[in-house]
């Protein structure tokens, strides 16, 4: 958070703490038409949700404290509420976290980045920079988190711009332009994978508990890839056309990038075995749905495959080769140290563990379905393509205010229920919906990213809210277009 947007963090907590008690006092005496149970799990997440959207407490400890509140109020037993933080795609996040924890540990992310920038005619010019450092993080973020993509890529991309500006005048909104691309791109490289980021896990684990519906890694790659291809290249193009070229010596930014890739030597032991345990795991995880998409969801080695090597299991699989491949067998010292291991995002395990044990529970009280039956007669929405629209339109709109991941809590099992009371299979919104969640490109605010970015001091907040409206309409139609077009190709519903 940077000097001027401390003061509207701290009035933002406080509108948390005053108004989560009003609220939950509010729902607690309306006089809602459902069962205890559900009345009392409305007023506690409508508690829940204000304080996720103002962050007046750590996320993650909002997720513990409201699951644990549901036990003295008489919503749930210990067993019931804590039984989802031992839900597989916990463990999905916790190998996948270390896979990402040995890439930045040995480098390989500085080694992958500057490849990408050095290749031919690429550091001679600013704008083939930008486009580069763009795709860079946009392939980055399909694999680990898009934060931490962005706090990879930023010192990379400011380096850039210290040289340019060491050299002559740098093109006229070049900066903004530059650093922009590195938050958008990571942004829309979640989209392309399960894995890429927290919301399209918990919209996965969503389909999978309550709809009894597995969407199979390469099935969900075959949707996410064209909606972040659509939206990294409008993105792009329309950042490119915003960094004039001006009269900058851009041999200069070439020079740059030979050095340091000069200085990062040669392939270490822990470099070559990071990249066989990461090749390893994106392997199990896109086999069985290559399988399934040449020979059918109803193919015996299909089913065998994924029987066999779920995606949680495969990540804790390639998360353990961390742990056995030698970098230095004499010493007994292994590719990634425990002392490394634990320094993983371990707040969003706990967020997601927080947010579907609240989900799951909104469904066994029935507050879920009295919400859809609401939600039904308001909108009136009756068809498949209205209520996939409504719900990549809903979350979308909810991200630009709150963290991707509440969003996707929040927005996911209302949609759920939203179709069930409307006869309508839930699958397709569900995915819908999941992607919208990580569309919030307009504010400081609407991710991590953004607000990462927007610390430098170099990205003027007009200009990020003019081309992150651009992203959110686009990515909003081409969402719609790709899921309600290709789903039923990829998904066979």
């Amino acid at each position: 958070m940077t000097e001027g947007d401390e003061p509207v963090g701290r009035t933002r907590a406080l509108v948390g703490f005053v108004l989560a008690p009003l609220v939950f006092a509010g729902l607690w005496v309306a006089p809602l038409e459902m069962a205890a149970p559900a009345h009392r799990l409305a007023a506690l997440l409508g508690a829940v949700v204000v304080l996720w959207v103002t962050e007046a407490i750590p996320m993650a400890m909002t997720a513990f404290v409201g699951v644990a509140a549901t036990v003295p109020l008489g919503i749930a037993s210990a067993a019931e509420a804590f039984a989802p933080f031992a839900d597989p795609l916990i463990f999905l996040f916790v190998g996948t976290f270390m896979l990402a924890q040995a890439i930045f540990f040995h480098g390989l992310d500085r080694r992958f980045a500057f490849a990408m920038l050095g290749l031919p005619g690429v550091g001679a010019r600013p704008r083939r920079v930008l486009v580069v450092v763009g795709i860079v993080a946009w392939a980055i973020s399909m694999w680990i988190s898009n934060t931490a993509t962005v706090a990879m890529m930023l010192p990379i991309a400011l380096s850039l711009l210290a040289v340019l500006e060491a050299h002559g005048e740098a093109p006229r909104g070049y900066a903004a332009a530059l650093l922009l691309s590195v938050s958008f791109a990571a942004s829309i490289g979640g989209l392309a994978t399960p894995v890429g980021t927290a919301p399209n896990l918990i919209g996965l684990g969503f389909l999978r508990r309550e709809v009894q519906v597995d969407v199979p890694f390469f099935s969900w790659m075959a949707l996410g890839v064209p909606v972040a291809a659509v939206l990294i290249a409008v993105a792009l193009a329309t950042l490119a056309r915003d960094a004039r070229q001006g009269s900058v010596p851009a041999g200069h930014l070439a020079t740059l990038i030979a050095r340091e890739r000069r200085e990062l030597g040669a392939w270490t032991p822990g470099q070559r075995n990071t990249v066989l345990a990461f090749a390893a795991t994106v392997l199990c995880w896109v086999v069985p749905g290559v399988v399934a998409v040449l020979r059918g969801a109803d193919d015996p080695t299909y089913r065998w495959l994924q029987a066999t090597l779920p995606e949680p299991v495969v990540a804790v699989l390639g998360a353990g080769l961390l742990f056995v491949l030698p970098v230095d067998l004499r010493r007994l010292e292994f590719t990634l140290p425990w002392r490394e291991a634990v320094k993983i995002e371990w707040w969003i395990v706990f967020l997601y563990g927080g947010g579907i044990a609240l989900g799951t529970l909104a469904f066994k009280t029935g507050l879920a379905e009295a919400m859809g039956r609401s939600l039904t007669a308001f909108l009136g929405v009756r068809s498949p393509l209205g209520l996939l629209a409504t719900s990549t339109l809903l979350a979308t709109v909810l991200s630009e205010t709150t963290s991707n991941t509440a969003s996707a809590n929040m927005v996911v099992p209302v949609v759920i229920a939203f179709a069930r009371s409307a006869g309508i299979d839930p699958v397709l919104p569900v995915i819908a919906a999941t992607m919208g969640a990580s569309l919030g490109f307009l504010l400081p605010v609407s991710t991590p990213c953004n607000a990462i970015v927007y610390g430098t001091g170099r990205v003027p907040l007009r200009a990020m809210m003019r081309h992150g409206l651009v992203l959110d309409v686009v990515g909003i139609v081409t969402i719609v277009a790709v899921v309600a077009g290709l789903g039923p190709l990829v998904l066979g519903r």
